[in-house]
C-alpha cells in the first residue's frame, strides 16, 4: 500500500509539468496557433527559474522568472506568425532549436550549482490520512495549481463570453473579425498565456521535480505535451488525465529499475516516448474524430484585409 501511494504521488508530480505545458499549448491551439517551440521555451524557462532560485533563494521568484521567460520567447513567435504570417510550423521549430542551443550555452555556469534547501509541503491533517495522505496531500502547491487551472479553463472556455470569443477565433477568425473582435491581439494574448504556462512547466522541472540544471533536461516533455493536446482532443480535463497517465508511465520505468527488472535501462527509458507514439497511432486511425474536435483554423494564417 505504501509503495502504491508513493508511486501515485510520483506520477502526479511527474505529470504536472506535462499538464501545465499542454494546457498552455491548448490555449494557443484553441486560438488557432500551433506552437512547436514548447521544448525550447521550457528549456530556457528551466534555466531562468533555476538561476533565479540560485541567486535569490526564492522558489516563487524562480517560478515567476520561468513564466516571464516563456512569455518572452512566445512574443516573437506571436509577432512572426500573427502579423507577418510566417509558417507556424517552421517558426515554432526555429524557436525550439534556438531555445535548445541558447539554454545549453547560457547554462554552463549552473551545471554544478545547487539550490538552497526547500521546505516540505503537506496539507494539515489530510496529509496524515493512510494512503491518501502520502498519495495526494504532500505535493508541491504547483501540483494543485495545475489541477485548479485545468478546471478553471473548462469553466472559462465553455461558460464565459471571453472563452467563447477565443474559441471562435480558432474556429473562424474571419467571422470573429466581422463581428468587431481584434483577432490578432486575441491570438497574441493566447500565445503569451501559453508561453507563460510552458515557462512555468519548465521552471517546475528544474526547481521542484529535479532540482538541478543539466543541458537538455526537459528531455522531450515539450513534444509530449504537444502530442497530449491532440490526444486529449483539445479538452482541458482530458489533458490533465493524459498528463498523469504519461507521468505514471515515466514513474513505472523507475519503479521497474528499482525492483531489479531484468530489462535494458534504455528499453525502460523509452517507455514514455513509446507510449506517445502508440497513442498518436491509435488516434490517427480515426481522422474524422480529430477533424470534428480540432479548431477549424488551426495553423492557418489570418488576413484581416482579405
Amino acid at each position: 500500500m505504501e509503495q502504491s501511494a508513493l508511486l501515485f504521488a510520483a506520477s502526479l508530480n511527474s505529470g504536472t509539468a506535462l499538464a501545465l505545458a499542454a494546457l498552455g499549448l491548448l490555449i494557443n491551439e484553441r486560438a488557432g496557433i500551433v506552437n512547436l517551440g514548447a521544448e525550447g521555451m521550457m528549456l530556457c524557462a528551466a534555466l531562468a527559474g533555476f538561476a533565479t532560485v540560485v541567486h535569490t533563494g526564492s522558489m516563487p521568484l524562480g517560478l515567476l522568472a520561468g513564466m516571464l521567460a516563456g512569455a518572452a520567447l512566445a512574443a516573437p513567435l506571436g509577432w512572426l506568425t500573427i502579423w507577418l504570417n510566417t509558417n507556424q510550423y517552421a517558426t515554432g521549430l526555429a524557436l525550439s532549436l534556438f531555445g535548445v542551443g541558447f539554454s545549453a550555452f547560457a547554462g554552463t555556469a549552473y551545471v554544478q550549482a545547487k539550490l538552497p534547501e526547500q521546505a516540505q509541503f503537506a496539507v494539515p491533517l489530510l496529509s496524515e490520512l493512510p494512503w491518501f495522505g502520502p498519495a495526494l496531500f504532500r505535493q508541491h502547491p504547483v501540483v494543485y495549481l495545475a489541477i485548479a487551472l485545468a478546471l478553471a479553463l473548462v469553466w472559462w472556455l465553455y461558460r464565459t463570453r471571453a472563452g467563447l470569443v477565443l474559441r471562435s477565433v480558432g474556429e473562424s477568425p474571419e467571422s470573429a473579425h466581422a463581428l468587431g473582435y481584434p483577432v490578432r491581439w486575441i491570438r497574441f494574448a493566447a500565445v503569451l498565456a501559453g508561453g507563460a504556462l510552458c515557462g512555468l512547466a519548465g521552471a517546475y522541472v528544474s526547481t521542484v521535480y529535479t532540482p538541478l540544471w543539466v543541458e537538455g533536461m526537459i528531455a522531450g516533455k515539450g513534444w509530449i505535451a504537444l502530442a497530449l493536446t491532440t490526444f486529449a482532443t483539445w479538452r482541458p480535463t482530458r489533458v490533465l488525465l493524459g498528463a498523469y497517465l504519461f507521468g505514471a508511465v515515466t514513474m513505472v520505468q523507475f519503479h521497474l529499475q528499482g525492483q531489479g527488472v531484468n530489462l535494458p535501462s534504455q528499453a525502460l527509458t523509452m517507455l514514455p516516448y513509446l507510449a506517445t507514439i502508440l497513442v498518436l497511432v491509435l488516434i490517427s486511425r480515426n481522422p474524422r474524430w480529430i477533424r470534428i474536435n480540432m479548431p477549424a483554423s488551426l495553423g492557418k494564417p489570418f488576413y484581416p484585409g482579405a
